[in-house]
């Protein structure tokens, strides 16, 4: 039987799916369009009578993702900028207060929805008895274009409306939620890459502050975005690109969508132009994100939420993969693009042997490749997890490590450990259609997603995933994959390889 829920703004219904009841589509903001292209969210309007809630809301405009063995990522919903909306799947629409569990996807904050198949929350809400809600938030030129400065005001965008979209859905959440069964004091936000730096950003941002309780930032941390200034070249040189003229708001905010989502590519109209291929990210802006989050992190602004942050072991070998270049990477080549990265030839000459040396002690292959891809998952990923966990324990007692070292059998075992690989055991939908290439089948699979399901329960719940908490001394990580086991200091020596590196180099996406 279908239910109705009253919220703040009118009623919902839900349709009732083995066991569960499920809102998909939900408006939590007016829709940013029009003169509201570039405003901070507004809450949305109410309605009369019963809305339904069956179908989920449009995604962001984005480019379509080419699927090759991401299965699960595709957007089957039409595109849009009235894009503002959330998902719901709880066990029943009662005042039992069950932990929320809030999802924001990830996708280089350009890409990606709440809605796709791969972050279907039935798994968990059944599992877990828990209230899961997935949402959009704009992207790209849409929620992450700072214009304040370039407009002289007229558009007074910080390039943070992506990131006050999240917030305005945590709001939503807070005010509702208890309507459908969950328990606004008890809110968990997670997200992976993308989605887990916008954790990253929300553990340091005022308007966020009391609006969750613990965080899991999954293959990202608080390391990421850029200062006013960076973000201003940025979008200048994008409007430039757009031919639009920053005097006149109104033709800008008439821009059209292609427009704009090609405003980052070079005058060939293919290529992306590498100083802007990561443009849109957090803004430091000194209001919204007063600082770089790592530094807020430090002074002690988000002392009171525990955290689970992690990575998965090989990170970026999802992203050599469809890089050309690197897969004929020699030593060269290899000493080039790391000094690039971190400093200086001396910089890349002591990571470079450190990595050969703990490498070979393992007996890991330390090709090149092998090395470049370790690098770079270190630096932009792994390393910036780390410092998240190592600044938050010295405020937190509640904060805890993973490792996740599942590979997967995809292109025949050259992904390995990859980005997003953790995502279908995190939710279960491991086993769906198309799925299984990708995330592996059989019963250690099964464990493994039973496993992770179950430590990100307990950690929603309680604050406790089931192991030690992370602390400077022994650095206890939970390590998940064919045998899952907490240990100590896993790759230490890489870890230690990095000290004396700027910090500033650390997940930096963008070169």
């Amino acid at each position: 039987m279908n239910a109705i829920v009253t919220t703040t703004y009118g009623k919902l219904e839900g349709l009732d799916q083995d066991g569960l009841v499920v809102f998909k589509g939900v408006p939590f903001a007016e829709p940013p369009v029009g003169s509201r292209r570039w405003l901070a969210p507004q809450k949305p309007s109410a309605w009369n009578g019963i809305r339904d809630a069956y179908n989920f809301g449009a995604a962001c405009p984005q480019a379509r993702m080419q699927p090759v063995v991401l299965a699960g990522m595709q957007l089957e919903e039409p595109l849009s900028e009235d894009c503002l909306y959330l998902n719901i799947w709880t066990p029943k629409a009662d005042n039992k207060q069950r932990p929320v569990m809030v999802w924001i996807h990830g996708g280089a904050f350009r890409i990606g929805s709440g809605a796709q198949i791969i972050y279907d929350g039935s798994s968990l809400a059944r599992r877990g008895d828990v209230v899961v809600v997935t949402i959009n938030y704009r992207l790209g030129p849409f929620g992450f274009l700072r214009l304040a400065d370039l407009t002289d005001g007229k558009i007074p965008s910080t390039g943070n409306e992506g990131l006050l979209d999240q917030i305005a859905a945590l709001e939503w959440v807070r005010d509702n939620i208890a309507q459908f069964g969950g328990d606004p004091a008890n809110v968990t936000i997670f997200g992976e890459s993308a989605g887990a730096m916008s954790v990253g950003a929300l553990l340091a941002m005022p308007p966020a502050r009391g609006l969750f309780h613990k965080a899991i930032p999954q293959s990202g941390a608080s390391h990421n975005g850029w200062s006013a200034k960076k973000a201003n070249r940025n979008a200048e040189k994008i409007i430039a690109c757009s031919g639009a003229d920053a005097s006149k708001p109104d033709s800008m905010r008439s821009l059209p969508v292609g427009t704009l989502l090609r405003s980052t590519l070079l005058p060939d109209g293919k290529t992306e132009d590498p100083e802007l291929g990561m443009a849109y990210q957090a803004v430091f802006d000194g209001v919204q994100l007063p600082g770089a989050p790592i530094d807020q992190v430090a002074q002690g602004y988000a002392s009171a939420v525990p955290v689970l942050v992690g990575t998965t072991l090989e990170e970026w070998k999802l992203f050599t993969m469809v890089d050309p270049g690197t897969v004929k990477i020699d030593k060269g080549e290899l000493k080039n693009r790391t000094s690039r990265r971190v400093g200086g030839a001396e910089a890349a000459d002591r990571l470079i042997a450190s990595y050969e040396q703990a490498r070979g002690s393992r007996g890991e292959p330390a090709t090149p490749l092998e090395i470049f891809s370790a690098l770079e998952t270190d630096r932009i990923l792994r390393m910036p997890a780390i410092k998240l966990a190592e600044t938050q324990s010295r405020h937190q007692s509640r904060v805890f490590s993973y490792l996740f070292t599942w590979k997967s059998s995809a292109m025949g075992g050259l992904l390995g450990s990859c980005h997003a690989l953790e995502l279908g055991f995190v939710f279960g939908t491991y086993n769906r259609p198309g799925m299984q290439q990708f995330c592996g089948a059989g019963p250690k699979a099964d464990q493994l997603a039973t496993e992770m399901r179950d430590a990100w329960l307990s950690f929603a719940k309680s604050g406790d995933p089931g192991w030690a908490p992370y602390t400077n001394s022994r650095r206890t990580t939970m390590l998940f994959g064919e045998k899952t086991e907490p240990v100590d200091a896993p790759r230490d020596e890489e870890r230690r390889a990095w000290d004396g590196v700027s910090e500033q180099v650390l997940g930096l996406l963008s070169f």
